[in-house]
């Protein structure tokens, strides 16, 4: 069994690729490293440094390997950013899938599995079903909700198997807690660990179901190894959503302290968003989900060991008008 896992040496990718390493698989990671690290990849697979828009690239790696399985994972998943990099996040969450679905058709990939979000349903449509009609609100989620309908489109025209899968709000072993626009828990973590105030956009009640890598990652390479679960669409993660200020104070339990709040202006984004998981439990097999607080509590012990990450400020900022103001200030830095 080939795999190849495009954004392998980031958190959600590396963690995939290190459930198909267990379970046998010969694993090509392909990673351009703007998110993710080297040491990320786990023993045994083979590290390939470029990006899914090198088109040329992934044609070769996929002539030269035939893989059996694309897992495509490689994305800039900054959703609220999103809004402001338009010409950045089309073209490497678009263009890039499409050079990745074009080499799946013309070498007979036996299932590519897409990682999209539930950035594509929109406000106001709680608990998100899958059956429920896309409304996405921004950027990231339009482009993930137009790859979807892409690999529909693909199934038709060339029989190409895909799985599609929406996780949302992961966290765990691994994240990159130095980026400074996603992934709010690491972002949380690390500000706790340098003696920072901990930055919540609004009033910290927008509500979310933060989902562990491991209510993830195993399910998506269980599901990808049984073909009834193929050519659909999978909500994928934790059920019970939390607020931000609910997360500020678990943070600083798993920390022991008392963590400072810097409240900003609210930014646009969904207030509450959660979804259900029925389906991808009764087409695999998939673990209890991890309790929040124990999942909090793993992740801040890794995080210590690691240290805090202070990411870099994202320059290329394609419109600054309606900017939060923390991240122009950045810019003005």
């Amino acid at each position: 069994m080939k795999a190849l896992v495009t954004g392998g040496a980031g958190f959600i990718g590396s963690h995939v690729t290190r459930v198909l390493l267990e379970r046998g698989a010969q694993v090509t990671v392909l990673d351009d490293l703007s998110g993710g690290f080297a040491e990320n990849v786990p023993s045994g697979a083979t590290f390939v440094k470029g990006s899914v828009t090198n088109s040329a690239l992934v044609e070769q790696l996929c002539a030269a390997n035939q893989f059996d399985y694309v897992f495509h994972l490689a994305a800039y998943a900054a959703e609220g950013l999103s809004h402001f990099i338009r010409e950045f996040n089309y073209t490497n969450n678009v263009v890039g899938s499409m050079t990745v679905i074009n080499a799946c058709v013309r070498h007979k990939v036996k299932c590519l599995i897409f990682t999209s979000s539930i950035a594509v349903y929109g406000a106001n449509q709680v608990p998100m079903l899958e059956d429920t009609v896309p409304a996405p609100e921004d950027p990231y989620g339009i482009a993930k909700y137009g790859v979807e309908m892409d690999l529909a489109a693909a199934r038709r025209m060339f029989g190409l198997n895909y799985l599609i899968f929406r996780p949302h709000n992961v966290y765990g072993e691994n994240q990159n807690i130095g980026d400074r626009y996603r992934n709010v828990i690491g972002i949380f973590m690390s500000q706790i660990m340098r003696g920072e105030p901990l930055t919540v956009f609004g009033d910290g009640e927008q509500q979310r179901a933060f989902s562990h890598i491991d209510d993830v990652a195993p399910p998506m390479v269980e599901a990808a190894l049984t073909p009834s679960s193929w050519n659909e669409v999978y909500n994928i993660g934790a059920d019970i959503p939390y607020s931000v200020n609910q997360l500020v104070a678990m943070i600083g339990e798993a920390f022991g302290r008392t963590p400072r709040v810097d409240y900003q202006p609210a930014r646009e984004e969904v207030k509450v968003a959660y979804s259900s998981h029925d389906k991808i439990r009764k087409a695999v097999r998939c673990a209890p989900p991890v309790p929040f607080a124990e999942g909090i509590r793993r992740m801040a012990e890794w995080a210590k060991i690691h240290g805090p990450r202070k990411g870099e400020v994202f320059t290329s900022v394609e419109i600054r008008e309606n900017l939060p103001p923390i991240w122009a200030a950045d810019l003005r830095d």
